[in-house]
């Protein structure tokens, strides 16, 4: 009979979690965002 414990499963850690990986492409596309307003002049002047 096969031991359905959870504790196998368990030793092995995911990569990221998916909050992890929304906050890295949230941080990522506010850098370009913050990047491409530094380097366009602005319309107004």
């Amino acid at each position: 009979m096969a031991d359905k414990s959870p504790r196998h499963s368990m030793s092995k850690k995911s990569g990221k979690s998916i909050k992890e990986k929304r906050t890295d492409r949230k941080a990522k596309v506010d850098a370009r965002s913050q990047m491409e307003r530094l380097t366009t002049p602005d319309k107004k002047q």
